[in-house]
């Protein structure tokens, strides 16, 4: 061999080792759903239904690993600094936008610093009230705490949550002003508003449902357009502050710099793995909705969603170093 031809085929080699991986390089090693929420969750469940769906249409091995903490900033931060070849994606929530206003400082750019890959769905909240409020309406809510500013209280299950973002959301529209009282999930406010410490609370659908008919809670209003099957009875709260709409979205994300051609391949995954059965199964008994899109309406949307929230975020006060 001469030294020409040996000098050429390591050239070669270095640049071949320098071009991004293709499609069918990446899949050769396992894909990587990473979630910035404990295991057993909401966002959890959204992350493992799709990773199902995922694994058989892309004949990848794709597994969930849980990151929880600091409101999936944890999650977020580790994907976006991970290696760009579509093998470690993220699957978020409405923190993802709300995180932009809320945290004084983080440690990456959520539009910036990332590749949408596309929306996954979309979980609406309900409005209840202690059994034994005072109001059975929401026009009957809004009336009595702009009669007593301050006195009725509202149990919200996380700060920065899209159910704090809701309950916000719901002051601003309504004009009133609660008592915002912090917890530590969902779970425990819950357990306070059933025991009467609480008046009201916005809730996840999957939490509030087996109260239905027990006569423990009121059920006021949803916060989707149209009224719930899952809620007989209980109307939209838009019906009362017209055009009001609270919904918690996830979403799937790669790290900025992922080749368009993978992009495309993910998103195509996701898209079709999302209308099969068992993933619209899964969504259901959340009162959500199965909702997909391209990686450019991804973007757009986390744009505007960064956007509203940063007005909410304002209105609430709340800042986290």
């Amino acid at each position: 061999m001469s030294k020409q031809t040996f000098s050429m085929g390591l050239l070669g080699l270095i640049l071949a080792a320098a071009l991004p991986l293709a499609p069918a390089a990446a899949q050769e090693r396992p894909l990587v759903l990473v979630v910035g929420a404990s295991a057993g969750g909401t966002t959890d469940r959204v992350a493992r239904g799709i990773a199902k769906e995922m694994g058989g249409i892309l004949k990848q091995t794709v597994i969930v690993e849980n990151k929880p903490g600091a409101g999936g900033n944890i999650a977020a931060d580790y994907v976006s600094r991970s290696a760009k070849d579509g093998n470690t994606l993220l699957v978020s929530f409405s923190s993802f936008s709300v995180n932009a206003s809320l945290y004084k400082k983080l440690p990456f750019d959520p539009e910036k610093d990332f590749s949408p890959i596309s929306m996954l769905a979309e979980v609406p909240s309900v409005l209840v009230a202690r059994k034994d409020f005072p109001a059975d309406s929401v026009a009957g809510l809004i009336q009595r705490a702009k009669a007593e500013p301050g006195k009725y209280s509202f149990a919200i299950g996380g700060i920065g949550s899209s159910l704090h973002m809701a309950t916000a959301s719901f002051e601003m529209a309504s004009g009133i002003a609660g008592l915002n009282v912090p917890y530590k999930g969902t779970s425990p406010a819950l357990q306070d508003l059933v025991g009467g410490q609480v008046d009201l609370m916005f809730a996840s659908a999957v939490n509030v449902l087996p109260l239905i008919g027990s006569g423990r809670i009121k059920f006021l209003g949803v916060t989707s357009p149209e009224a719930m099957p899952q809620f007989p009875g209980v109307p939209p709260i838009s019906g009362t502050l017209d055009g009001f709409a609270s919904k918690a979205w996830f979403g799937m994300f790669g790290p900025a710099g992922i080749a368009q051609d993978r992009i495309a391949q993910l998103n195509k995954a996701v898209v079709e793995g999302a209308r099969h059965d068992d993933f619209v199964k899964l969504i259901a008994p959340e009162g959500g909705a199965v909702v997909t899109s391209t990686p450019d309406e991804l973007a757009d949307f986390v744009a505007r969603d960064i956007e509203r929230y940063a007005k909410v975020v304002e209105f609430t006060g709340a800042s986290v170093d």
